[in-house]
């Protein structure tokens, strides 16, 4: 590919530093995608720029005005605070026609909504476990339709925020105060969705409308004790330290056979097509050990950190990070917001 101008768009906070010299561990993981994606672009000959955003559009109108970069690679997972708002910065990329990396408006809109997805995915016959929405400013009650143990979570939030081993509750008791200092500390809806025990899979996925689906990940649990439940917590996700301590690590899962793989990436196209996705995203998925399959959620825009699970899988398929960033670029480029149809 051509060099290009490339806007890389971020949280005014995530800003990277040209290099990682004289930064801590603990400081690098907050802007470590950021870095990566940066650093390598221009690696890769292109002119990449970042540009942190909080809370006004101006700045990205005045940047493409000025600048007039061929395309903004997409990083921004919130604005003014809240993370529902991204998929607005995306639906005035395209008010701009400005080509841009990543999933469109009305996938990320979907996917964002953790109820609205899994209802979406259970009218198309496609398994996810068993739900219910509390919302804020409401009397707390225990869904009597649901079985523990539940996993509760924000309705909204990603990237594992909010979620501990707290999560999983086994009493109507432990639900009610899991549920209460979600809705205080996070200030969003809740579900609380029944535990599927399993294991937790991911599957990568690239393109639009025909997309293709990357091998399969599994997230591996170590060396945490047999009592502990097996979920992605913040702390399993975010947290070199813990990660480290207890052998923590997101790999190819390379005991399944070629017929699970072959139902899983079928699957996970299919999620893809269903929930209106495109650019690239991450299924998550849990294999219990009968062979069901459950959805857990859909990932639009996740992360694509040179060491996340998207480039692992990458790299499982034979695509090195540089190339992954690059096939974002051309998707981005190829993708036609007036022309998408159903």
């Amino acid at each position: 590919m051509k060099p290009l101008k490339v806007l890389v768009l971020m949280h005014q906070d995530l800003v990277p530093p040209d290099s990682l010299k004289g930064h801590s561990e603990s400081e690098i993981v907050e802007w470590r995608t950021e870095f990566d994606v940066v650093t390598t672009l221009r690696r890769m000959g292109h002119d990449a720029r970042p540009l942190g955003v909080h809370d006004d559009l101006g700045v990205i109108r005045q940047a493409i005005a000025d600048w007039k970069p061929d395309i903004t690679f997409n990083l921004l997972e919130e604005f003014h605070g809240n993370s529902l708002f991204d998929y607005h910065v995306v639906g005035f990329l395209e008010l701009m026609k400005q080509p841009y990396t990543g999933c469109n408006p009305r996938g990320l809109l979907i996917a964002h909504d953790k109820a609205l997805a899994k209802k979406i995915l259970s009218y198309h016959r496609i398994r996810t476990p068993r739900f219910a929405v509390i919302p804020r400013r409401t009397p707390i009650r225990l869904p009597r339709r649901l079985r523990f143990p539940l996993f509760v979570k924000s309705l909204i939030e990603e990237g594992s925020y909010g979620i501990a081993q707290a999560s999983i509750v086994n009493t109507e008791e432990k639900f009610r105060e899991r549920v209460g200092y979600l809705q205080e500390k996070l200030s969003t809806p809740v579900i609380a969705e029944e535990y599927i025990e399993g294991r937790e899979l991911y599957l990568g996925v690239l393109g639009h409308r025909r997309p293709e689906a990357l091998p399969v990940i599994e997230l591996q649990f170590g060396k945490l004790p047999e009592d502990v439940p097996r979920i992605a917590t913040y702390k399993v996700k975010w947290n070199p330290r813990y990660q480290k301590t207890h052998g923590i690590d997101s790999k190819p899962a390379d005991d399944l056979d070629p017929k699970q793989t072959q139902a899983l990436q079928k699957l996970a196209k299919r999620i893809y097509r269903t929930l209106d996705l495109s650019g690239y995203a991450r299924i998550d998925l849990r294999l219990t050990a009968n062979g069901e399959i459950y959805v857990l959620e859909a990932n639009a825009n996740p992360d694509v950190a040179a060491d996340g699970e998207l480039a692992v899988a990458a790299r499982a398929a034979g695509v090195e990070y540089s190339a992954l960033l690059d096939r974002l670029l051309k998707l981005g480029l190829s993708y036609k917001p007036e022309s998408r149809s159903r």
